[in-house]
């Protein structure tokens, strides 16, 4: 009998990589309207795993053991005949090449199954160097790595915990949630939220129209909001932080940082470097800074400038139509220049004598108010002005 090349090729093949994989045993069911077939595998260890699936959803879990085990749920919602064929079109295969272990799953059976769902269970070595999980749509779970985790998915909710390398997340559309992660995050999702407990490296989140909720970071933080608000509870490094339409929080901020929303309010506990902060129309609060740039088409303002070892720069502070208020550190040595646009009914007011106020105009017609001074010898120059609103100068309680 005469073999074709390929042929021959392929059986070369197949008789290297046969004893890297134990062939799946498979067991049906039926329960409750439905048909359910699992099959389970085992491979050797590898440095590297990849798992592609065509659909969807994922689950792998790192541990003590030594190979790689996996296990594939499908249910069908059809009839018998139906579900065989499914089950029959729905084919994973598992290899080891080199150093990458792989886990493959691709429907056979042409277009979109109808009542048709599969899920992939797999456990690794926790010592693994890298995973890569890629499904056409479908949800992944993805913890306890120590090497460098990658996962695509065209819709799906995202969970990753416990990985020790950087982290990288792309989903076309559902939420991403993230434990701890001991290097760099980069995450994006089409339109859901995320949220982030720990993270060791440096942060870049965006989301198209979801919330972003940040616990934790220690070397800085991206992050991009399309419409929903943005809290970040703390952050040792630069932050910059923007959203289209929503709400922006920050806590502790261990460096400068630079906010911007295109109608929310923002807030801020405190921050070690220089902050810039603009809204088209809400009100912005910053609490222990050492300088500021801050702007909002309109809404109140209020800033307490302190000493937090930074080097300090110019400041201002601006407002179409609100008030601002400025509390001020008694250690604190900077130049005021303020002024009120439209000051008939409005008023300028100090605790320190060090800053005078003046007025121009009379009571009849339009009135302008002004004020300027030096504080501890003078510094950096901080400008404040508001077109209509009042403003206030305060001793800062430390």
């Amino acid at each position: 009998m005469k073999y074709s090349p390929q042929f021959v090729r392929l059986f070369c093949v197949l008789a290297i990589l046969a004893p890297l994989a134990v062939p799946q045993e498979t067991h049906r069911s039926h329960e409750g309207g439905s048909w359910s077939q699992a099959a389970a595998g085992t491979l050797a260890a590898a440095r590297n795993v990849r798992v592609k699936l065509d659909m969807g959803s994922v689950i792998v879990r790192g541990g003590p053991q030594q190979g790689i085990t996996y296990v594939v749920h499908a249910h069908s919602y059809s009839s018998e005949d139906e579900a065989r064929r499914q089950f029959g079109s729905f084919k994973i295969n598992a290899v080891v090449k080199g150093d990458t272990a792989w886990v493959v799953g691709e429907w056979q059976g042409g277009g979109h199954p109808h009542g048709f769902a599969g899920e992939l269970v797999i456990n690794i070595p926790r010592d693994t160097d890298s995973l890569k999980i890629e499904t056409g749509g479908g949800g992944v779970e993805a913890a306890g790595i120590s090497g460098h985790l990658e996962i695509e998915s065209g819709g799906g909710k995202i969970r990753v915990d416990d990985i020790g390398g950087s982290v990288g997340v792309e989903t076309g559309g559902d939420s991403i949630e993230i434990g701890t992660v001991g290097g760099d995050l980069k995450l994006e999702t089409g339109g859901g939220n995320i949220t982030i407990k720990s993270v060791k490296g440096k942060i870049n989140a965006e989301t198209g129209g979801g919330n972003v909720v940040v616990l934790s970071g220690e070397q800085g933080a991206v992050v991009e909001a399309g419409g929903g608000n943005v809290d970040i509870k703390r952050c040792m490094g630069r932050v910059k932080a923007s959203t289209g339409g929503g709400n922006i929080n920050l806590g502790e901020i261990g460096g400068p940082a630079d906010i911007d929303t295109g109608g929310g309010s923002i807030r801020l506990t405190s921050a070690k470097g220089r902050v810039g902060a603009n809204t088209g129309a809400g009100s912005i609060e910053l609490y222990g800074v050492p300088s500021a740039r801050v702007e909002t088409g309109g809404g109140g303002i209020k800033v307490k400038f302190i000493n937090t070892g930074a080097e300090r720069s110019d400041s201002m502070l601006e407002t179409s139509a609100g008030d601002i208020t400025v509390y001020i550190a008694a250690d604190v040595a900077m130049s005021i220049r303020a002024s009120v646009d439209l000051g008939n009914g409005h008023h300028i007011t100090s605790d320190f004598p060090d800053i005078h106020i003046a007025s121009e105009g009379d009571k009849w017609g339009p009135r302008s108010l002004s004020a300027d001074g030096k504080l501890n010898g003078g510094g950096p120059v901080l400008k404040v002005r508001t077109t209509s609103g009042d403003i206030c100068f305060k001793r800062a309680n430390q």
